[in-house]
């Protein structure tokens, strides 16, 4: 029995699919626990079982808005369930993304260094 062959790129354009679609179902909740987030990436299983959802948040409590969104993530998933066309529709894991908090403080860092150079010189 021959196996359908995976289709090169699938979990890629499904990941990025889900980040559309779970960026604007976020937007329909009303928990004022979830502040302005944006979401950064969908890392997918290659079972499409579990995805993990990277957000950053510019206003808000991090852990407050990860909780929230975990908490709702069965409702999102449910609204995955009527705009995706695929046969498994992943459970959601919300992960607050550090990364651009990381580069801030890494560009202040770099910004006082020179600044130190500068009055060094």
């Amino acid at each position: 029995m021959k196996h359908k062959r995976q289709i090169p790129n699938r979990s890629f354009r499904v990941a990025d699919q889900i980040q559309r679609d779970v960026a604007t179902l976020v937007r329909e909740l009303k928990d004022p626990r979830i502040g302005m987030i944006t979401i950064n990436a969908v890392d997918v299983t290659p079972d499409y079982a579990h995805a993990k959802v990277f957000f950053s948040l510019l206003v808000g409590d991090p852990v407050e808005c990860e909780t929230a969104l975990n908490e709702a993530a069965g409702f999102i998933r449910n609204g995955l369930f009527k705009r995706l066309q695929i046969h498994t529709v992943p459970t959601l894991h919300f992960v607050f993304d550090r990364t651009t908090e990381r580069a801030a403080e890494l560009n202040m860092l770099i910004n006082q260094a020179n600044a130190n150079r500068a009055k060094e010189d």
